[in-house]
């Protein structure tokens, strides 16, 4: 049942112009269903944003395809993620970039998501506890930035940790 509802996702992103074949693949790769609660299980491949608890929402996979498109990435590249939630994007990340270093205030959504990226084996993934606006120096620069959390205005600490070239989404 979950194989038809993840094909009926891809083609439902495909019709909605997610045209980068290796995002639709790693898409099909991340069980969504690992991110989201037992309660929302039956819902996991619905295009839809879903309460992940801590008042945070799992965004929906339109949205994370999207950005990721933006991206533009490229196998070599090392990402940094403001906004860990779920894992969710990240763990797609990871199948499309060579790191993803990813930033997480609340920490029990961040043990939640180390967990998961554990069980997934996904060996790429670094994760930090702290405020995603001041970035991770010790790390930049980094091809690629994605802010998933809310921000009013882009950071300067962020920009100073993009690479030159770089893109930030």
């Amino acid at each position: 049942m979950a194989d038809t509802r993840k094909i009926r996702l891809i083609l439902e992103l495909r019709g909605a112009g997610i045209a980068d074949s290796r995002i639709l693949a790693a898409i099909e790769r991340v069980p969504r269903e690992t991110f989201v609660p037992e309660t929302f299980r039956d819902q996991a491949y619905a295009n839809t944003a879903l309460p992940i608890g801590h008042g945070v929402t799992i965004s929906e996979p339109r949205v994370v395809a999207t950005m990721t498109q933006a991206l533009e990435l490229g196998d070599r590249m090392k990402v940094l993620e403001i906004g860990t939630g779920s894992g969710y994007q990240a763990a797609v990340l990871s199948h499309l970039c060579r790191r993803v270093y990813t930033i997480e205030r609340n920490r029990e959504l961040l043990r939640e998501a180390m967990e998961r990226f554990t069980a997934l084996r996904l060996h790429n993934v670094t994760t930090r506890p702290g405020d995603g606006m001041r970035g991770w120096p010790e790390q930049a620069p980094f091809e690629r930035i994605i802010v998933t959390a809310a921000g009013v205005e882009t950071p300067k600490d962020l920009l100073d940790q993009l690479a030159v070239g770089g893109i930030m989404v």
